[in-house]
């Protein structure tokens, strides 16, 4: 009487997949953290604080005001004259331009109405003031 011998599975290597799991899951947490830390580069500027904010539009152009009542356009410093100039070169290019005047809390308001006034000579249609939205207080 011939005894057959059953066939054993043959073993096949196998990666460990719970740890590249793992491996994936902590970097996508490193991503998504680090996504959240990225801040504007820019002139420091302390913004007003309101309950409403608007969206920001893709098509804007910004111009900041700082504590000294310095203007800046695109982070670099502008005179009222070259400010006025600049508006009217970029509105020449494109005409739905918004133009964003972030200006500084403490500032006089005189200033920032001087830099207003400017941009609409130049011709802005769309202007708005950035402000930062404030948290609400509790009763």
């Amino acid at each position: 009487m011939l005894v057959h011998r059953k066939k054993r599975a043959r073993y096949t290597p196998q990666a460990p997949l719970t740890a590249l799991i793992d491996i994936v899951f902590l970097l996508l947490i490193y991503f998504l953290l680090t996504t959240n830390f990225m801040a504007e580069e820019g002139i420091q500027v302390n913004l007003p604080r309101a309950t409403s904010a608007a969206p920001k539009e893709v098509k804007e152009m910004t111009v900041m005001v700082d504590a000294d009542g310095a203007v800046y356009v695109g982070g670099t410093p502008a005179a009222l004259a070259d400010l006025f100039q600049t508006v009217q070169e970029r509105l020449a290019s494109d005409p739905e331009t918004v133009v964003v005047v972030e200006a500084d809390r403490s500032l006089v308001l005189d200033r920032v109405v001087q830099v207003m006034d400017v941009i609409k000579a130049a011709g802005a249609s769309r202007l708005r003031l950035a402000t930062e939205r404030a948290e609400r207080e509790s009763p």
